[in-house]
């Protein structure tokens, strides 16, 4: 039995199964590939314009399931009734400064204020590109999201607090908790990872994957993971899905244990069931890998066998079963 909570040795939270996070030799491998990487790892053309009609979630979902993707891993799913806005990054960069680091391929697709009403926030882990401070403090201060259900790993709470989140909103989960938000319930899951913003705080708080169960669908966001065995237990206990949100982006080989890009998130899907429909996230925004920045979603498209629901950035979007939608707006 492989889904069990976390474990910690000291400060230190311990992934599922064995894995190597990479440390400075594997920078100095790194650092060699990109002085001699020659892929368009950002667009040349500025992308877009994207823009989100605000006036679409006036009406509810026919379906019942409905996803606006926001580039990156960053989406609104709307789910039997409920809003819930995944790993929201609206910030410039991924990055501690504002002045350096990885910057947007394109601008929000909708201002936040602009946003319909929130019922939660969830976030995967405290990584830049899933947690921007700066996105958390406007929406934190905001009139509409007062009563807003924030969602998260253990010990990232503590970030939500400091940038103005009140505390008795904030609902910290070890893997296998879980805590409802009206009919929709949300479940921690394992995930291969790490955590971290700094130098000096790697694993201090919990990275996960969500099960999102509402009364008629049913959706697993993976978040950001390498492969690893447990996905199995996780389409055998939880599934099937209506939709399976994977990652294909910022992968390589030297570190596969931690990302499991296009490949990996095609075998992923198989395992968690193969059922349902395959949405490709954490690519097209930021440059956080050595692959061209289009190689994820080609890859994935050329793959056979794979239902691939991917939209637009920033269209609210039904997720109809079995209905594939292979938006080319990249190309």
């Amino acid at each position: 039995m492989t889904l069990k909570p976390a474990e910690r040795i000291g400060e230190h939270y311990q992934n599922p199964v064995p894995t190597s996070v990479g440390g400075p030799s594997m920078m100095l491998k790194v650092f060699k590939l990109y002085l001699q990487n020659k892929d368009e790892r950002t667009p040349k053309q500025p992308l877009g314009p994207f823009r989100t009609d605000v006036r679409l979630y006036r009406q509810p979902p026919s379906s019942g399931l409905r996803v606006t993707w926001f580039g990156h891993s960053s989406s609104l799913l709307e789910i039997d009734g409920v809003r819930i806005l995944i790993d929201p990054v609206w910030d410039p960069r991924a990055s501690f400064v504002t002045w350096a680091g990885p910057k947007r391929f394109f601008p929000p697709t909708v201002a936040l204020e602009e946003l319909p009403r929130i019922d939660a926030v969830v976030f995967s882990h405290d990584h830049y590109d899933h947690l921007g401070a700066r996105t958390v403090k406007q929406l934190a201060g905001m009139k509409s999201m007062q009563t807003t259900s924030w969602i998260t790993a253990l010990g990232v709470g503590n970030r939500l607090r400091r940038w103005g989140v009140k505390p008795e909103l904030i609902a910290e989960l070890n893997w296998t908790e879980s805590v409802s938000v009206g009919p929709v319930k949300m479940t921690s899951l394992p995930a291969r990872h790490f955590s971290g913003r700094g130098l000096f705080d790697r694993n201090k708080t919990l990275w996960t994957s969500y099960l999102i169960t509402g009364p008629q669908h049913r959706v697993y966001y993976g978040a950001d993971s390498g492969e690893w065995p447990g996905f199995e237990e996780i389409g055998r206990e939880y599934g099937p899905f209506d939709l399976t949100m994977l990652e294909i982006g910022a992968y390589n080989p030297l570190w596969a244990d931690i990302h499991m890009g296009p490949d990996g998130a095609a075998r992923t899907f198989q395992a968690l069931g193969g059922k349902g429909l395959l949405m490709p996230i954490h690519w097209a925004l930021f440059d956080l890998a050595l692959h061209a920045w289009r190689q994820p979603i080609e890859r994935i498209f050329a793959i056979d066998g794979l239902r691939v629901f991917s939209p637009q950035p920033g269209i609210p979007t039904e997720v109809l079963p079995e209905t594939e939608l292979r938006s080319e707006w990249w190309r």
